[in-house]
């Protein structure tokens, strides 16, 4: 059926309707185009053994079409239909491979006769596809054939040399001559009465003078013919043997050795000699301990480094990893470094490891880890390849050095610029109400208005507080700030915090849910450092909950109870929640989920004011779902 598939091309519809009917009775499955380019695009999903084509069409005519379809798919015979005035392009066509070409108006038995001509050709070039294809089979199958008997023909050859080489060893060995007295071997000849003909040099200055003593008497654990050695074993099995023994030197002292040994047949194929050449092991055993030192001693190297070190695969698996590494994360074999380091599921961007990987150079970053008891670590990190003996990177070896402490105090350091720079044109607008204050103070001390001394009082009042709050911010950056303790009511003091972020929250469009029991009782702390603590924990929660979703209930909790001496306040919100490497870096000194809208300095003071109170915080969050920061304060300080 695949050689009756055909193709009409032609501008007319009504041709390709009736012409396409008469084909179809000759048998033909027939489609239909009514231009060049559409012929093509039918091509695609229609592959025909023939296609009858118009010359004259639009957009693309019949010899356009005739060339582009004979360069891809050259398979396909192609009849070209043409009037008796375009009689010139049918000639034409035939010199681009066109199969014939019939005139107009379109004779029956005209067009049959040229599909059967066109039927027999497409034939006639299968058969002939099938006999090359026999053809080139079978010469394949009788070239394999020779090369097989050319192989079998060398290996002949070469039997037949070594047998003859074998047959000569004995009297280059007795005569102290040729290859096998130049080997660093062992070489010995024995008959089969089991007894030792000859021996190179290097084994008579070894064992001594082996020559007519019994093949089994230069091995230190062979007694007797009944111990078969592997010479015996030789004549025995008429193969060569391979094992590990131990010679007897002539001073008494063992030799390990790995014995080889060969059979040499005489000319009626019966095994006469057996050749054994013997590898004395000792030197090589020398070497195997020392270099078992050297990687007892790299591997020392590799653990105490102070460092964490990672040797990585290709698909950035971690392999193998030092002492030091083992004792801050967690069991990382088999396992992506930046799961190991920062408990995410992505590569670092610009990951080291990655890009040695790509051009084989090292490469260095920085960034924060976290180990497995939350602390976290500032690492410089430094990766080189690891290549095997093509120079092929089979390997990388990653190096992190914690600078923990260089970064702490650069960050002080640069903290406290940071702070000064920002809170400068603070400081201006302080002391321009100040002046004004004082303006306003004097003013009306003169004229006796006691209600204008009362508003500037009033006035100076909240500009000295927030002077005092900007130096004190200064001086905790510059050096470390005693804590102002005081006894206050944990109930009052929570509930006057609460209402601070009250507004805020209102204005979100937020509920603020407080359960905070009335019988609290007192409780040692910085009442304005710690007020700041907590206000700064709740406006990040209704923060949290800004970026709202249709259809979902937020909601902001600030509880508190008494737990084994400990004031246990928990501030909870159901916004957007925080993946694991994001909680693990939101103490970090200008770390930020916030973007632009945040500094990274709020929880960082926070967590530190915390810590000086001797309290502690526990984070829990979830993306999407929320977060819960639970802070435990003593009574005491």
């Amino acid at each position: 059926m695949g050689n009756k598939k055909l193709m009409l091309v032609d501008d007319e519809e009504g041709i390709r309707r009736f012409l396409g009917l008469t084909l179809v009775d000759l048998g033909y499955v027939v489609q239909t185009a009514e231009n060049g380019q559409a012929a093509l695009e039918l091509l695609k999903t229609f592959r025909p053994a023939i296609i009858l084509t118009d010359i004259k069409m639009p957009q693309m005519d019949g010899i356009e079409l005739l060339k582009t379809v004979k360069r891809k798919f050259p398979e396909i015979e192609i009849i070209m239909l043409t009037g008796h005035g375009d009689l010139d392009l049918a000639i034409e066509s035939l010199k681009f491979d066109a199969a014939d070409f019939i005139t107009k108006p379109i004779n029956d038995e005209v067009l049959e006769i040229s599909l059967e001509r066109v039927l027999e050709k497409i034939q006639m070039k299968s058969k002939l596809r099938e006999y090359t294809e026999n053809l080139e089979r079978l010469v394949d199958e009788k070239t394999q054939r020779i090369v097989e008997l050319e192989r079998q023909t060398a290996a002949c050859q070469v039997v037949e040399g070594l047998s003859s080489a074998l047959s000569s060893a004995s009297s280059e060995v007795e005569t102290g001559s040729g290859l096998f007295n130049e080997l660093p071997c062992l070489v010995s000849i024995h008959n089969r009465y089991l007894e030792i003909v000859s021996a190179n040099k290097l084994l008579k200055d070894r064992l001594g003078d082996v020559v007519g003593k019994n093949s089994f008497d230069i091995y230190s654990d062979r007694t007797s013919a009944g111990n078969a050695c592997p010479v015996q074993k030789t004549f025995t099995t008429g193969k060569g043997q391979r094992s590990k023994e131990t010679f007897l030197g002539k001073d008494g002292e063992e030799i390990p050795v790995t014995v080889y040994t060969a059979p040499i047949a005489n000319k009626e194929g019966e095994i006469e000699l057996v050749l054994d050449i013997s590898v004395d092991m000792t030197e090589l055993q020398r070497l195997k301990d020392e270099l078992l030192t050297t990687q007892h001693k790299f591997e020392r190297l590799f653990d105490e480094a102070p460092c964490y070190i990672s040797v990585q695969n290709p698909d950035f698996t971690i392999a193998e990893v030092n002492r030091r590494f083992k004792e801050d994360f967690d069991d990382a074999s088999g396992t992506h470094c930046f799961k190991t380091y920062k408990h995410s599921l992505e590569p670092c961007s610009e990951c080291p490891v990655q890009l040695t990987f790509q051009d084989g150079n090292s490469h260095q970053m920085e960034t924060v880890v976290t180990t497995r008891n939350g602390e976290h670590k500032n690492v410089l990190v430094w990766s080189a390849p690891i290549r095997d003996a093509y120079g092929k990177i089979i390997q990388v070896m990653e190096m992190s050095t914690d600078i923990t402490e260089i970064r702490r105090l650069q960050d002080h350091l640069t903290s406290l610029g940071f702070m000064l720079g920002s809170m400068s044109h603070g400081v201006k607008g302080m002391l321009t109400a100040l002046d004004g204050g004082i303006y306003r103070l004097e003013s009306g001390l003169r004229k006796k208005d006691q209600v204008r001394v009362d508003a500037a009082t009033k006035v100076l009042k909240n500009t000295v507080g927030r002077v005092k709050k900007m130096v004190l911010d200064i001086l905790y950056y510059a050096k470390s700030r005693e804590l102002e303790v005081e006894a206050i009511d944990a109930s009052t003091f929570l509930n006057e915090t609460a209402e601070l972020v009250v507004p805020k929250a209102k204005t979100a469009g937020l509920e603020l849910t407080l359960d905070i029991p009335e019988n609290l009782g007192t409780i040692q702390i910085d009442s304005s450092a710690m007020s700041a603590t907590l206000v700064n924990f709740l406006e990040n929660a209704v923060d949290a909950c800004d970026n709202s979703i249709e259809g979902r209930n937020y909601s902001i909790g600030f509880s508190a109870s008494l737990k084994d001496s400990n004031l246990i306040i928990v501030i909870s919100d159901t916004g957007m929640g925080m993946d694991r490497e994001t909680k693990d870096q939101i103490f970090t000194l200008f770390f930020s989920s916030k973007g632009k809208k945040g500094t990274g300095i709020g929880l960082f003071i926070s967590n530190q004011t915390i810590e000086q109170h001797g309290g502690k915080i526990a984070v829990e969050s979830e993306l999407g779902k929320g977060t819960v920061f639970t802070i435990t304060l003593p009574y005491t300080v």
